[in-house]
């Protein structure tokens, strides 16, 4: 057994004396087939927890973690102090129905009249705001399905641009137009669910499976860099996502895709990903 180390208590750490150690970690460098192919392995029976272990045992993982002496109880919840309640912000319960939600969220944006970008000189290009979708289509000046033949037309051409300017890795363009021939149906006979029921998709994350319940058309997965862990968007397996007003820039990351499938005006939101405070940037792009 090595020697105790017992860490002070949070309240007693002088952040200013604090200095970082960087510790030596022993682990493969791995990317592209032999990635997936680690994924796989560690995902599998018996050999899995083997491989996990041998990496936790070569890095003193587990030693650090048996020697060190923490002196708070363990908090299974992010704690965070009392604060006052900000202007203009209202709280939403988590248990609360995902359209209920929707609407208690619609009320505290700024005033918007849909109606008004219809009745105005506009030029050929502007961005679609979500409110602007569901006016067109309650007014049945659009549908989802024409929205989904244009949006179909719009991948194709940028599938074919020089240099190549990847958006989405995963896109069914029969999956969308499903879809869209749902949500035109629903909009005709007066619906506002999925499907006509709101149900559980087993292989859906939470916040996409709320936002089936609402309607939502999900066109596809977006580019980003390889499991999210960079801020260039520079992905060796799909290629690079560029900035759609600047070709030969591209986006920044994480979710670069996201964000350059909302800037062309593809679409008018994208999900995406914070891992751990990721940094906006615009890079140039190199070939």
């Amino acid at each position: 057994m090595g020697k105790k180390r017992v860490m002070l208590p949070a309240s007693e750490v002088d952040l200013a004396e604090v200095k970082y150690k960087q510790e030596l970690v022993q682990a493969p460098h791995l990317t592209r087939f032999m990635l997936k192919l680690f994924i796989k392995l560690t995902e599998a029976p018996f050999i899995g927890s083997f491989i996990i272990s041998q990496l936790k045992k070569h890095n003193k993982m587990t030693e650090m973690l048996q020697n060190t002496v923490i002196p708070e109880t363990p908090m299974f919840r992010p704690e965070f102090l009392p604060q006052e309640p900000e202007s203009g912000v209202v709280p939403v319960e988590e248990g609360g129905k995902s359209e209920e939600r929707v609407e208690l969220a619609l009320k505290c944006l700024p005033h918007h009249d849909p109606a008004s970008t219809w009745t105005v000189q506009v030029s050929s290009f502007r961005y679609w705001k979500i409110r602007d979708y569901a006016y067109a289509y309650r007014s049945k000046l659009a549908t989802p399905s024409m929205v989904a033949e244009r949006f179909i037309s719009a991948m194709e051409e940028f599938d074919n641009k020089k240099p190549p300017a990847p958006l989405l890795i995963s896109f069914d363009a029969e999956e969308v137009r499903m879809q869209a021939v749902a949500s035109t149906q629903r909009f005709e006979e007066g619906g506002t669910t999925w499907m006509h029921e709101v149900r559980p998709v087993k292989n859906d994350a939470v916040c996409v499976s709320r936002l089936r319940s609402c309607g939502v058309i999900l066109v596809g997965k977006a580019n980003m860099h390889e499991l999210g862990l960079g801020t260039t968007g520079k992905n060796p397996n799909y290629g690079t996502t560029r900035n759609p007003h600047a070709p030969e820039r591209y986006t920044g990351g994480s979710s670069s895709g996201a964000a350059a499938i909302v800037a062309s005006g593809l679409c008018s939101a994208a999900l995406g990903t914070d891992g751990g405070g990721c940094t906006i940037t615009t890079h140039e792009a190199s070939e």
